[in-house]
Order: structure tokens, then sequence, then C-alpha cells
């Protein structure tokens, strides 16, 4: 059963664009700080430093692909936002501190809305702009 499960999941991934795979890091790094929580919860160190850390590589991950000439201001920021995150996530695992991880879930979670919102709007605007340019070439056609 495990090995269809993991199958459906790279099919999963090898057919998402890369706004889906966007959403799907945020996901993962969400459900590894919830993890980690649980087990600081439950004194399992070492599930706790190993979420953590899967949670730390994409976000890592993130603050790597940002585009600071695209995004100017916005990159920047983000990329202090996940700066901050990876201090706050190296705090929570040395300091068994769950503050700081359910901190970072909220910001992940937070940014993950965020993106799914722009994604919607993106695609609304693509969706108006392709509609409205067979009305331009009809019109142009009629001169």
């Amino acid at each position: 059963m495990n090995a269809y499960v993991n199958q459906y999941q790279n099919n999963q991934i090898l057919n998402a664009s890369p706004e889906q795979i966007l959403i799907l890091l945020y996901d993962g790094s969400i459900r590894f700080c919830r993890q980690a929580i649980h087990a600081m919860d439950e004194g399992q160190r070492t599930v706790q430093a190993e979420k953590i850390s899967r949670a730390m590589a994409i976000v890592c991950e993130f603050a790597n692909t940002l585009n600071h000439e695209v995004g100017g201001q916005i990159a920047t920021d983000l990329d202090a936002l996940y700066s901050f995150m990876t201090r706050e996530l190296t705090r929570a695992n040395l300091q068994n501190d769950r503050k700081a991880l359910e901190t970072v879930e909220d910001l992940l979670t937070g940014l993950r809305a965020t993106w799914v919102e722009a994604i919607k709007i993106n695609r609304g605007t693509i969706q108006q702009t392709s509609k409205a340019e067979p009305a331009a070439k009809q019109v142009a056609a009629s001169f």
C-alpha cells in the first residue's frame, strides 16, 4: 500500500505547476512544524530535530530561490522573514522552545494563504487577458 501512496505523491509532484509545487512546499513545511511540536510535547528529541531540520530545509530553499532583481523590496522582505524563521527553528531545536515553532508555523500558514490568493488573482488576470485577446483580434480585423 505504501508503494502506491509514494507513486501517487510522486505523480502529483511531477505533474504540478510551479505554483502548485510552491503550495505543496508550504504544506510540507507547516506539516513538519506541527510534527515537531507534537514530538516536542512527547519528549521525542530525535524526531523533533528531524522535523525541524526538514522544515528548515524548505524555508532555506524558499530563501535561496528568491529573485531579488525581479522581486525588489518584496524579495528583500521575504528574505528577512525566512532568515527570522531559520533563527526561530534553530532556537526551537536548541532550547526546546515550543513558542518559536508555533511562531514559524503561524508565519508559514499566513504566507501560504497569501500565495494562494496571489495565484488566484494571477490566474484571473491571465484568464481575463486570454478572453479579451480574441475580441481584440476581431475588432482589429474589422478595420
